[in-house]
C-alpha cells in the first residue's frame, strides 16, 4: 500500500515538476519573442530617425527620465491627465490604442504603453523628415510634448494658438515662463535645446 502511494506521489510530483518546467520554458520564449520584436522596432525606427539605435535608445532614456523621473508605468500626472512611463495623455492614448489594435482599456499595460509611445514616436519622426526639419533628441522630444504639429508650429515661426502659448508656458520653469509672448518661443526652444544638448 505504501509503495503504491508512494509511487502515485512520485509520478504526481514528476508532472507538476514537468508542468512548471513548461511553463517557465514559455516565459523564456515570450519574453526573448517581445525583447527580439522591441530590438527590431528600435532598429527601425533609428533607420528612419538617421541614426543609430543606441543613440535612439539614449534619447528615449532621456524622454522617460524628463517624463516619468523614475520611468515608473504607472507615473501619473493628476494635473493634465498624463500616465505611465512617457507621461501619454488620454486623448492620444486612446487614438493609438485603436490604429493598434489594443483594447483601450489594456493600453496602460508596460508593453502596450511601450508600443504606443514607439508608434508616436515613429509619427514623429517622419512629421519632422515631411517638415524639412533635423531629427535629433531635442526634435524627438520637443514633438512628444508638443505633438507634432506644435512642434512644426513652433519651429516654422508660425502664430502661437492659445492653446500652444499656455502649453509653452505650462513646460517652462517658472523664472521663464513669464516672458512676454513675443520671446516665449524662443525661450521654450533655447530652453529644451539645452536639456537635450
Amino acid at each position: 500500500m505504501y509503495n503504491t502511494e508512494h509511487d502515485h506521489n512520485n509520478t504526481f510530483l514528476s508532472k507538476l515538476s514537468a508542468i512548471r518546467f513548461t511553463h517557465r520554458l514559455y516565459v523564456i520564449i515570450a519574453v526573448f519573442l517581445l525583447t527580439t520584436a522591441a530590438s527590431q522596432a528600435n532598429a527601425h525606427l533609428a533607420k528612419t530617425a538617421g541614426m543609430s539605435p543606441a543613440t535612439l535608445k539614449k534619447i528615449v532614456k532621456k524622454v522617460v527620465k524628463i517624463e516619468s523621473t523614475t520611468g515608473s508605468y504607472h507615473a501619473r500626472n493628476r494635473k493634465s491627465g498624463a500616465y505611465g512611463r512617457y507621461q501619454i495623455m488620454p486623448k492620444t492614448a486612446r487614438a493609438y490604442a485603436k490604429k493598434l489594435h489594443i483594447p483601450y482599456s489594456k493600453w496602460k499595460r508596460p508593453r502596450n504603453q511601450d508600443r504606443i509611445f514607439e508608434a508616436i514616436m515613429a509619427d514623429n519622426i517622419r512629421s519632422l523628415k515631411r517638415n524639412g526639419l533635423k531629427v535629433n533628441a531635442f526634435s524627438i522630444y520637443g514633438t512628444h510634448q508638443q505633438g507634432a504639429g506644435g512642434f512644426n508650429a513652433i519651429m516654422k515661426k508660425k502664430k502661437l494658438s492659445k492653446n500652444l502659448e499656455r502649453n509653452l508656458r505650462h513646460n517652462l520653469p517658472k523664472r521663464l515662463s513669464r516672458v512676454p509672448r513675443s520671446r516665449l518661443k524662443l525661450a521654450w526652444v533655447n530652453y529644451w535645446k539645452r536639456k537635450f544638448a
